[in-house]
């Protein structure tokens, strides 16, 4: 058995006064993808946001390959080689998608050639010279992506990737995520796509008021779905 890439044990947040997470526990094992599930409010982003160290408050354990990074700064968190694609992309619309891919700085080497990542995402070598402000939400999404695997980390935390996008769009991220997983990153997924979710994933932890109540391998889902509709309300 490998250790875990990722461990949380014990993980509260808080924004302000508010305690948004209550003791969340699970791993995420190296070469993985793992998604939490849950309804609006369940607190799945707000445990990506307490990961990176960006959340107002957190206490509890966040061990990133076995280093304890609960009191570290979140630009140390990033330099250690994770890396989080957040759900509103961040795109520089001033800028033009090389220079948006162009714009975070290498953390480690062995990130994506330009190439590569023009390999995985054909609309942006297409759209390479064109403004942020000129791309649909899909090209957004992908180049939100695509700037964090330059960069070298291995271990990336995807928020709601899929959010709003065409299925032809949800199809091709998909297919990135298959080749991420291949190329040996590990991927923790925020994802109310369950379809989208089981497509890609090993694991589904569900969470429910800031918590981890179940986790569900993916070779499981047939049996548990009236358990999962149940959890998710779908």
């Amino acid at each position: 058995m490998t250790d875990p890439i990722l461990s949380i044990e014990g993980l509260n947040g808080w924004y302000g006064e508010s305690h948004v997470l209550h003791g969340m526990d699970f791993v995420v094992n190296p070469g993985e993808v793992v998604t939490l599930l849950g309804r609006n409010g369940a607190g799945k982003t707000s445990t990506l946001l307490a990961i990176m160290g960006i959340l107002g408050k957190r206490t509890g354990s966040v061990k990133f390959n076995g280093t304890e990074t609960i009191k570290m700064e979140p630009r140390h968190i990033a330099r250690a080689g994770l890396a989080l694609c957040p759900e509103e992309r961040g795109i520089f619309a001033s800028l033009n998608v090389e220079e948006n891919m162009m714009l975070p700085p290498k953390v480690a080497e062995g990130g994506l050639s330009i190439e590569r990542i023009y390999d995985l995402f054909p609309n942006l070598l297409e759209r390479r010279r064109s403004p942020g402000t000129k791309l649909s939400g899909g090209e957004q999404q992908m180049l939100a992506i695509a700037r964090i695997l330059r960069t070298g980390a291995k271990t990336l935390l995807l928020d709601e990737p899929t959010e709003g996008l065409a299925p032809v769009i949800v199809q091709q991220i998909g297919r990135t995520i298959e080749a991420l997983k291949a190329e040996g990153f590990t991927i923790l997924l925020v994802e109310q796509n369950f379809r989208f979710a089981a497509s890609v994933a090993d694991r589904h932890y569900v969470v429910d008021q800031g918590r981890v109540i179940d986790m569900i391998p993916n070779t499981e889902l047939d049996a548990n779905m009236d358990k999962l509709h149940a959890y998710l309300g779908v």
